[in-house]
């Protein structure tokens, strides 16, 4: 074997590679040279360092020359260093990166300097370095697909744009073992955990830090054994060679202040290192908005909006791992009324210990990611990752990974019906066939058993929801508000309400902001029917079918214009007009938020910004009576039963949900359930045995219908506004809940019987300057786990738009649709 050329070799053969390209050898440059021989006679490793900020274009290709070299000379490791803004062009930087190769040791970039195309490069292609710091104002949906082999540790705190994760990242980094992403905008608790359960090395993660702490590894602060875990050393490094150690001079006894130290030495991890001083001043820190720019590659790159403080980045503080002892912590907390409820939010949970069992009271959190503020968020990671050994620098217990498993047993549903593992669809279909089910664990029943376990139709159906929801993760979504015509035309609504077909599963019918009635085939994304508003329809705020007359429904707008329309009567085109004569018209009834018809189609009741509601005969066209007074305010809902056609519920913002007889006195409520907040809507079960009361800012509760006790109470986080109105309808049957608020951008599905959480799905945007939110939602009645949601656009310009979700169909291999979780 031959033995390894002398470093001053190396250094001569560049400078002849400059000499032949007529370029003057970059001072840097050989600043490192000299860097690295000291190092090799100190019986260290040589470690060549590259700033990228002090190379030009032409320093480049001699320096390419020289890494191709690389492999037969006494170079240990080739750092690859970018601090600050810089004037190399995009394919350079990568060239250099590339001509590396196995002795690519750390790449520590700011993608600012070289845009888009860069980091698209960069997540297809992969590298071969072993630690990659990425700071990037660009990722939105993170996609790092390329080979990474040789990566072990990675870096994309304070990449502030960055929210979720592509279904296939992280598929190509087997030794991944160390992630941080602080400071970021992730906020799933379940695409990121499944994201990460396709690292099989990785044993340390964060998505906030400690103060003292500028890796990943366990507190020292926080460890009886601080000798195990040096804190003054520079530990992103380290873990790179365990004999390499570089420690500054002088020492302090406050680590904040030898972390400040560590500030004026140039390593890869200054900026981090600057980041977490940072916190020392009073205020936090702020990122500005840069331009906007439209991109339609699969990274999903966009440009950050301005950041707000952590603080009103969620809704929740995750006092399970976090124990602020700091006087401001303390004082943000007595000023944030919503702040001290998250406090006691997980003190209440009945097996819960106190946060001190698991989260030593030294420990101060520092750029939490809006993940981090998710209620049981250390407990869902802790068990959905069983390898992890540490989070956010805390070491990971074997009594807390127990406790861990407990709660999220008890808060949330790995799969749908409590399935205790996930079984694959062939399966299911092959048990289904010869009618064996699985045991109560999960397990198959013995096929040789006498007489083996036989399940029901509703059993199967169930198992095979359960194999197909739980292989997506990230649900298919995508828009039916721009729809094609019978002849072939497209048109783009502004949908304001819609309800699905009750018999006809293909069915949907919408009404705009412009006052158009609108009915599709949802399926094939045509328009059935179609009316224009003709000056007696405003935004159409209420919509309901009848039963007995399929064809018929009647809308409602906001002036109080009622009208019963026939779909086999409405043009079947945009283009074609439609007369008055078509149509039923009811008196109207002023400032209309709600309407519905009972379950024999006789009556339909009606309601608005007042304390009234009216009722009104379908057959004659009459308005039969106004009940007055009902409420204290404003009545914003009303909702007949499914099979009982005299009874029906309102709700109003004065606190209270009411039952209803129309046989009985109208002055007088069956029961009053009452709320912490106003109340937005109310709703039956599918059997009228319960009722689904929401209240503004995510209070959300199962009542029983005969008496109106609460019969269960579903545990979601408030922001603190109260403007957050919040909406929640059935799902498969009355199997689940959905929940969603206008100011949030997630649709929460809960279990009906438990309460437990399955799971949350984002709705998001292409730009990161269009903030989208959660106007109103339906469960298909048809189709497991399928809804639709009205999701409001408030930037740049206010828009609505239906999305259709299906949890069970993967977005994969469905790369034309623009809206993914």
């Amino acid at each position: 074997m031959a033995m390894p050329v002398h470093l001053p070799t190396l250094e001569s053969r560049y400078i002849d590679f400059c000499r032949k390209r007529e370029v003057l050898p970059n001072d840097a440059i050989v600043s490192s040279f000299s860097k690295a021989k000291l190092q090799k006679s100190c019986f260290e490793r040589s470690i060549l360092q590259v700033l990228l900020d002090l190379l030009m274009d032409v320093d480049v290709p001699p320096l390419i020359e020289t890494f191709s070299l690389m492999g037969s000379y006494e170079i240990d490791a080739i750092d690859i260093i970018n601090e600050s803004p810089c004037v190399l062009k995009r394919e350079n930087v990568m060239s250099l990166m590339r001509a590396a190769n196995q002795k690519l040791r750390v790449v520590d970039i700011n993608d600012s300097s070289f845009g888009k195309d860069f980091l698209r490069d960069l997540s297809y292609n992969g590298l071969m370095c072993q630690v990659l710091n990425l700071r990037s104002s660009h990722i939105r949906k993170l996609n790092l697909v390329g080979n990474f082999m040789q990566l072990h540790t990675l870096n994309l705190d304070f990449s502030i744009s960055l929210t979720s994760f592509r279904e296939d990242c992280f598929s190509c980094m087997p030794n991944l073992m160390r992630l941080s992403m602080c400071e970021t905008r992730v906020s799933n608790l379940w695409t990121t955990s499944v994201a990460l359960s396709k690292l099989p090395s990785l044993v340390e993660l964060r998505f906030q830090n400690c103060l003292c702490c500028i890796d990943t590894r366990p507190c020292p602060a926080l460890s009886n054994e601080k000798e195990n875990f040096p804190i003054y050393e520079k530990s992103w490094v380290n873990h790179l060679e365990p004999g390499y150690s570089e420690t500054p001079s002088g020492s302090t006894s406050d680590p904040r202040l030898q972390n400040a130290h560590h500030c004026r030495i140039k390593e890869p991890f200054e900026n981090l290192v600057l980041a977490c001083d940072s916190v020392l001043c009073d205020e936090p820190l702020e990122y500005t908005s840069e331009e906007s720019s439209s991109d339609d590659s699969e990274m999903d790159f966009s440009d950050c909006q301005r950041r707000t403080h952590p603080e009103k980045l969620a809704t929740t503080v995750p006092t399970d791992t976090i124990i602020a002892t700091r006087q401001d912590s303390e004082q943000f907390t007595s000023k944030n009324p919503s702040i001290k409820e998250a406090s006691a939010y997980t003190s209440n949970f009945e097996h819960s210990r106190d946060a001190a069992d698991f989260a030593p009271k030294k420990y101060v959190s520092h750029h939490p990611s809006p993940i981090c503020f998710e209620k049981h968020y250390r407990e869902y990671m802790i068990t959905s990752l069983p390898r992890l050994e540490v989070l956010d620098n805390i070491p990971i217990k074997r009594t807390e990974r127990e406790m861990a498993k407990t709660i999220f047993s008890q808060c949330y549903e790995h799969l749908p019906y409590n399935q205790q593992r996930k079984e694959s669809l062939v399966n299911v279909l092959q048990w289904r066939e010869v009618g064996i089910g699985t045991g109560p664990l999960g397990k198959l029943s013995n096929p040789k058993q006498l007489y083996p376990v036989r399940r029901s139709k509703c059993f199967f159906s169930r198992s095979i929801s359960a194999a197909k929801l739980g292989s997506s993760a990230w649900p298919l979504i995508h828009s039916v508000s721009k729809i094609g015509g019978v002849s072939g035309e497209t048109k783009s609504f502004r949908p304001r309400q819609f309800e699905y077909h009750p018999s006809n599963s293909s069915l949907m019918v919408f009404g705009t902001l412009d006052g158009e009635i609108v009915v599709i085939n949802h399926e094939s994304g045509e328009i059935v029917s179609y009316v224009s508003s003709i000056g007696t329809l405003n935004s159409v705020l209420g919509l309901c079918w009848l039963r007995r007359h399929p064809s018929k429904l009647i809308a409602g707008s906001d002036n109080g214009s009622l009208q019963l329309y026939d779909m086999h009567q409405m043009p079947s085109t945009v283009a074609e007009t439609y007369t008055s004569a078509n149509f039923v018209s009811f008196d109207g009834f002023e400032q209309l938020t709600s309407l519905h018809v009972n379950s024999t189609d006789e009556y339909f009741i009606a309601s608005g910004y007042s304390k009234n509601v009216a009722l009104y005969d379908i057959g004659s066209g009459k308005r039969l009576q106004v009940i007055s007074d009902m409420h204290n305010g404003h009545i914003n809902v009303v909702k007949f039963a499914h099979h009982s056609p005299s009874l029906f519920a309102t709700s109003s913002f004065d606190r209270d949900v009411k039952l209803w007889d129309l046989r009985q006195c109208p002055s007088r409520p069956c029961y009053t359930s009452s709320s912490s907040k106003g109340n937005v809507m109310v709703c039956f079960s599918p059997d009228d045995q319960y009722l689904l009361s929401s209240a503004v800012d995510n209070e959300v509760k199962q009542l029983l219908a005969v008496d109106g006790r609460v019969h269960m109470k579903f545990e979601i986080a408030s922001t603190g506004s109260a403007q957050n109105y919040t909406r929640s309808y059935y799902l498969n049957g009355r199997d689940y809940v959905i929940s969603g608020s206008c100011e949030e951008h997630v649709v929460r599905i809960c279990c009906a019987r438990t309460g437990r959480r399955l799971r949350d799905v984002s709705l998001e945007t292409r730009g990161s300057r269009n903030s989208i939110f959660v106007q109103s939602l339906r469960g298909d009645p048809f189709r497991d786990f399928n809804m639709s949601v009205l999701a409001a656009y408030m930037r740049p310009s206010s828009k609505f738009e239906i999305l259709k979700i299906n949890l069970m169909e993967s977005n994969k291999g469905h790369k034309e649709h623009s809206h993914r979780v």
